[in-house]
């Protein structure tokens, strides 16, 4: 019998149905109370007591991963990051870090493109005009008269630039990494250095990971080179925005508004600015909605941990309905 972490907060809902199944591979859970993640002092409390986890965005940092080696075998991660894992020092003791790349491209995608289309055609502030009592016609752009610059162009980015071509945007990209040049050239994407897309994009979109070289990349320097009244689109992680330089612009018109799913911390305080700000608008990291994708992310991540606990799971596929 295989002991498991169960607080991926996705799953937690549904622990009735997904109980008995892992039970019929040997697995038994341990349920903790979760509140969005589970950080160092709380995981620390289960230390030694578990061979496998299904998590969400919990702190597996080297002082947890000490703690819980050598009997923890495997980090079955619900979803794409795992920028909360330090997988390369898991790994050093043998802990098997596994996710769902290219989990949530298309409803993350889709998202960014609502907000687009939401900031340039104005029909929120519109909305709340007219229940106001105000009969205010406000002036919109048509997306090919704008400029999007995509900053990271994985699977989410790609497909970003795939819907923003629909509509006749003129792209650019940025990126650490080389892109395909087929990819560049049937979408018609310019890729430039950061401080030139900021400069020229009138909608900025960030879709890159986290991790060492993207933490703050966003932040009071690279907005100054913002062109005046852009749109900032966050969709990918909460600290790739220095969250107070975002305000500072946002509060001084540099930027003419923002869309934020992501937080530096989330939940998001209920006395910061962004709150109070007309111009931004603010998802509790919900951009990947979608049941289905949720559903697929489920079962694979199942798949994962007992893999991960070398459990043999040919007829997982029987349980899914």
């Amino acid at each position: 019998m295989a002991t498991v972490l169960f607080s991926a907060p996705y799953m937690i809902p549904f622990v009735d149905r997904f109980r008995p199944i892992l039970a019929h591979y040997g697995v038994e859970l341990i349920e903790p109370v979760v509140h969005e993640r589970m950080g160092e002092d709380e995981l620390l409390a289960y230390a030694g007591q578990f061979d496998g986890t299904i998590c969400g965005d919990d702190r597996y940092t080297p002082r947890v991963l000490d703690r819980c080696a050598p009997r923890l075998r495997v980090i079955s991660k619900w979803g794409t990051g795992i920028d909360s894992i330090d997988k390369a020092y898991a790994e050093t003791l043998g802990i098997s870090v596994r996710n769902t790349p290219n989990a949530f491209t298309l409803p993350v995608a889709d998202s960014v493109l609502g907000y687009i289309l939401a900031f340039a055609r104005r029909q929120p502030w519109m909305d709340r005009a007219i229940k106001s009592g105000e009969w205010q016609k406000i002036p919109g752009r048509s997306l090919s008269e704008c400029t999007l610059g995509v900053i990271g162009l994985g699977n989410i980015g790609k497909a970003v630039i795939r819907r923003a071509r629909g509509f006749g945007m003129r792209l650019l990209g940025n990126d650490i990494i080389p892109i395909a040049p087929d990819f560049l050239a049937e979408n018609n994407v310019t890729m430039l250095p950061l401080q030139e897309l900021m400069e020229q994009a009138d909608f900025i979109s960030v879709n890159c990971d986290l991790n060492p070289t993207s933490h703050h990349l966003i932040n009071r320097q690279t907005l100054s080179w913002a062109r005046p009244g852009a749109i900032l689109i966050n969709t990918a992680r909460g600290p790739i925005v220095e969250e107070a330089a975002l305000v500072e612009a946002l509060q001084s018109g540099r930027l003419g508004g923002a869309a934020l799913d992501v937080f530096e911390v989330e939940p998001l305080p209920a006395d910061s600015p962004l709150t109070g700000m007309d111009q931004v608008m603010l998802a509790p990291h919900n951009s990947n909605s979608s049941p289905a994708a949720w559903e697929r992310v489920h079962w694979n991540t199942i798949r994962n941990l007992l893999q991960g606990l070398n459990i043999p799971c040919d007829d997982l596929a029987r349980w899914m309905s």
